[in-house]
């Protein structure tokens, strides 16, 4: 009845049951196991882990689904709500990369829209992602994930609205209770390092042209600016290319910043094998395989040619310039392969700043913990500092203990002298 939405079969069960005693339990019971048995089998499968979004899509259709059937049959009864929340809860942080794949969901919703349907629409599916979100217990990670998506979402241009981006991430926070021409022409958005994601440092060799200007605009902002550093985020540019192909047909380029310096290298060559273009831009050998095969292999927007021809970027490939390269449209927009997923090195990345965050996070709860208690023992400093934090993330009891022994190094806290497991706060 359940999976073929039976809803007055399931409500004249309903009636019957609740007369006999412990029997709306027995339904409960029968509800949460058939549910957390069906999302078990989906966390376990690879396939459905491979396109984040759908899975998130299935999370929302599921709890759609069963929001109805308590309603409609089970009488809106609370204790059935508070059963499918427990079922929630417990599968959505199964799957380790649910923080990350709730954030890509709302990343394809704010970026690509949603086909026929109104902003309004789109702000009432954020609406339902929120409760997915509260669901989470690594809000941090998500949080990571999402500033990330945000700053390139805004930095591209590509957003359904900037006010709804805005808005959802404020509605994020509060559910967390946290405290969004002739030549070369550059356009730069300077950000603050406190307000933005930090990325990889990892920059590529620009063109001397753009590097000419870049260097110019260093010289006026540092010129007007002191005691600041300016650093260029090469992976998260745009770039428009005027390019001439065969018979003369003229086309402009939209790409991204590495893309454009792979394409500018064709300008004093007829063609590069891989490794030449990989010395020459210094891209990173993950982005820039992405990025050829953008550029060589997607039809309808291969302004180069690999030898041999394949959908894989290797080693030993060859590049040309296309003249034979041709589209109904003057402006075309070449986009980047995307790997729906992180790399090895990516999520090592974002895992290791997501736990030098968590560090200063469990710092600064001890220190105010200590701050009002002034003395206090091991265990009571574990409890109330995972109670603090549980909003955001569930502390490992190992590793506020090594954040003890860090605050004693720093002379912030000082050990007993009798009693070994009694901390004192050093003002």
């Amino acid at each position: 009845m359940l999976v073929d939405d039976k809803y007055e079969d399931l409500g004249r069960m309903f009636g019957l049951f609740r007369r006999v005693p412990n029997g709306l339990l027995l339904i409960r019971d029968a509800m949460t196991s058939h549910l957390r048995e069906t999302c078990k089998q989906l966390v376990a499968d690879p396939e459905r882990l491979k396109d984040p979004v759908d899975f998130v899509q299935w999370l929302l259709d599921e709890k759609d689904k069963h929001d109805k059937i308590i309603n409609l049959a089970f009488n809106n009864d609370k204790t059935f709500q508070n059963a499918l929340n427990s079922s929630f809860e417990y599968f959505i942080n199964l799957n380790p990369r649910s923080p990350e794949f709730i954030s890509l969901f709302v990343d394809d919703k704010l970026r690509r829209g949603l086909k026929g349907v109104s902003e309004e629409d789109i702000e009432i599916v954020l609406d339902k992602v929120m409760m997915l979100f509260r669901y989470l217990q690594e809000k941090d990670v998500f949080e990571k994930y999402y500033k990330q998506h945000l700053a390139k979402r805004l930095l591209s241009g590509k957003t359904v609205s900037d006010d709804t981006s805005q808005d959802t991430m404020k509605a994020f926070y509060a559910a967390v209770g946290a405290e969004l021409a002739e030549g070369p022409t550059l356009a730069v958005q300077v950000l603050t390092t406190g307000s933005w994601p930090t990325q990889s440092g990892t920059t590529c060799n620009l063109p001397p042209e753009i590097l000419g200007v870049c260097n110019k605009f260093r010289t006026f902002y540092l010129g007007t600016h002191t005691g600041r550093r300016l650093s260029w985020q090469t992976n998260m540019g745009t770039a428009d290319l005027k390019a001439t192909f065969g018979k003369g047909k003229k086309h402009e380029l939209n790409v991204s910043t590495y893309q454009m310096c792979i394409l500018m290298l064709f300008n004093n060559a007829d063609q590069l094998n891989y490794r030449e273009i990989e010395q020459a831009t210094e891209i990173p050998a993950p982005d820039l395989k992405r990025c050829l095969q953008s550029l060589a292999c997607v039809k309808g927007k291969n302004v180069l040619r690999k030898d041999p021809m394949s959908k894989e970027i290797g080693e030993d490939d060859t590049f040309l310039f296309n003249d034979k390269f041709s589209s109904k449209f003057y402006k075309v927009k070449i986009g980047t392969v995307v790997a729906q997923k992180e790399s090895e090195p990516e999520k090592h990345e974002t895992r290791q700043r997501m736990e030098e965050d968590r560090k200063q996070q469990i710092e600064a709860a001890i220190v105010r913990i200590m701050k009002a208690r002034r003395v206090l023992d091991h265990n009571n400093i574990v409890t109330e500092a995972t109670k603090q934090l549980q909003s955001r993330f569930l502390p490992n009891p190992v590793v506020i203990k090594k954040r003890i022994e860090s605050l004693i190094e720093r002379e912030f806290l000082e050990r007993d002298k009798v009693d070994r497991k009694l901390y004192r706060y050093l003002a």
